[in-house]
């Protein structure tokens, strides 16, 4: 009988030992997946993190604000300032910033509703005025070629009606020197790509925040003919230089042929303008 016993005994305790173990087992199992879960979560919050910054970033880059600062607002005021504190002085002449007898030339062809070309404007250009521009070593000319705003049609027809109605606008302001005030404002105060933000009223507000820019002129002179044949011009060189996107560049010696300048990587990073300059002012 207690040989019995002793087996039952036995084989209950080796029973409880099996169950320790299939409890501890189901509990290491269970960590484990609530780690494995914790670290999935963790990854996708690093993830949509990493997401969200990233969509910040560009739509900072390119502008892509949803609606432009409105006239007189303190975005707006902002912005004048910190553009005349960037030009100002800074000798102007049709659509030429630079003294006129600075060694090299720079031709930026852009469009002013281009996200890129704002990228240029905003980032690279208040590093390259000051260094080279404001120093009489660097003229830059701006001209029109349409990307984003309304593609020209081939075979050098006139482009979109409503980038001729705004690069034309930059010009007219150029009647009275201050073209650079307008295509700065423009790019800083740049609205969402296709979102329809270029109205008249839109193009009235920047000619407002232009220093000294006499309105009345300036909305008689948008009606000369000869600013819309500069579009056009300036239209097809682009075609002929075979420029597909803006911003595209031309830099040589003043007066002297000039040869396509391009990028690495960001328009935003000044060194490629730089490298040109010093190796042309060197030669």
């Amino acid at each position: 009988m207690s040989s019995v016993e002793g087996d039952e005994g036995d084989l209950t305790r080796k029973q409880r030992r099996e169950q320790a173990r299939a409890q501890r087992k189901a509990m290491e199992e269970a960590a484990a997946a609530s780690a494995a879960r914790r670290m999935r979560l963790t990854q996708l919050g690093v993830v949509v993190t990493v997401v969200v910054v990233a969509i910040v970033v560009i739509l900072i880059a390119t502008g892509g604000k949803s609606k432009p600062p409105a006239v007189g607002s303190k975005a707006a005021n902002s912005t004048v300032a910190e553009i005349k504190k960037l030009i100002g002085g800074i000798p102007q002449s049709g659509n030429t910033l630079g003294s006129p007898t600075a060694p090299v030339t720079l031709k930026y062809f852009g469009d002013l509703e281009c996200p890129i070309c704002r990228e240029f404007t905003v980032e690279a250009l208040p590093k390259i005025i000051p260094r080279w521009v404001r120093t009489g070593k660097l003229r830059i000319e701006y001209h029109s070629m349409s990307t984003a705003t309304g593609n020209a049609e081939k075979d050098g027809a006139e482009p979109a009606e409503i980038f001729k109605t705004q690069q034309v606008a930059a010009y007219a302001a150029g009647k009275q020197n201050k073209a650079w005030y307008f295509i700065e404002t423009f790019y800083h105060e740049q609205g969402e790509e296709d979102s329809g933000y270029v109205t008249e009223k839109f193009i009235q507000g920047i000619a407002s925040q232009v220093p000294g820019l006499n309105l009345t002129k300036w909305s008689s002179d948008r009606g000369d003919p000869e600013l819309a044949d500069e579009v056009e011009t300036d239209t097809q060189i682009a075609n002929t230089e075979g420029f597909t996107g803006t911003p595209s560049f031309l830099i040589g010696h003043t007066g002297s042929a000039t040869s396509k300048l391009t990028y690495p990587g960001s328009p935003g990073e000044p060194g490629f303008v730089d490298e040109a300059v010093e190796k042309l002012l060197a030669s």
